[in-house]
């Protein structure tokens, strides 16, 4: 199938979403190691491609949203881009859910990288060389949970990982938002802190030695604001067994 679609000319992009690309390149590396190892044969446009948009949709500005999804679809097309693999939630939600509305002619299909990763488990292409045995609590992400209902595959990672999962009181559906998105903590920060330091107490009730997400913002946002318990990425934890 990977022989067809480099003949019919279809590539996967690996687009990481600003955050991870500028802030977070640790993050990208370790996405890029992932893939690679589960034998995803991906590109990557580097400068080419824009911010998705989510920040400006959710502010207000469609028109400027609009045209930041034009300028991703004329890239995506020029490179023949067929689907999309993000580890960022914002991104996948923003591509999967508003382009369609944005646009009509977008026909892009979209993945989070935990669900690339979780069924590459399933079909036997990740080994690991190691395991972590770590009692761990899992923080769902507002936008891949609420907006994606993408729930079990991080937590099914995570097992695969040799982790032991503790729920905290607010997960899944009903999951506590981190306080770092929607604008809040670049308008309201101490609320936006506040928040986070809330789901961070929320986290030391489980007892778990490590609290776990997959959003980049939400793992800088409850880092930052987390003294009592390690807060770590998914991509971060992985990338130790491999």
């Amino acid at each position: 199938m990977k022989i067809l679609d480099k003949i019919l000319g279809g590539n996967i992009l690996y687009y990481p979403g600003c955050l991870t690309k500028f802030v977070g390149k640790d993050l990208k590396e370790n996405y890029e190691k992932i893939l690679r190892t589960i034998g995803i044969d991906f590109i990557e446009l580097k400068e080419k491609e824009v911010c998705c948009g989510s920040p400006a949709l959710n502010a207000g500005y469609k028109k400027t949203a609009e045209d930041l999804a034009r300028k991703n679809y004329h890239v995506f097309k020029e490179h023949r881009v067929t689907k999309i693999i993000s580890n960022c939630p914002a991104c996948c939600k923003t591509f999967s859910q508003d382009y369609p509305l944005l646009l009509k002619e977008w026909d892009i299909k979209v993945e989070h990288a935990s669900q690339t990763i979780y069924r590459a488990i399933q079909e036997g292409k990740l080994k690991l060389e190691k395991k972590i045995e770590k009692i761990v609590t899992f923080h769902d992400p507002c936008y891949l949970g609420r907006y994606m209902s993408i729930y079990e595959e991080p937590r099914k990672i995570l097992e695969f990982l040799g982790c032991k999962i503790v729920e905290m009181k607010f997960n899944r559906k009903n999951s506590f938002c981190c306080g770092g998105g929607g604008g809040v903590q670049s308008n309201y920060s101490e609320l936006a802190n506040s928040i986070a330091k809330e789901r961070i107490q929320q986290a030391l009730e489980t007892k778990a030695e490590i609290l776990v997400t997959t959003c980049p913002l939400c793992y800088y946002h409850l880092k930052r604001n987390s003294e009592e318990i390690q807060v770590f990425e998914l991509s971060q934890l992985l990338v130790q067994c491999i």
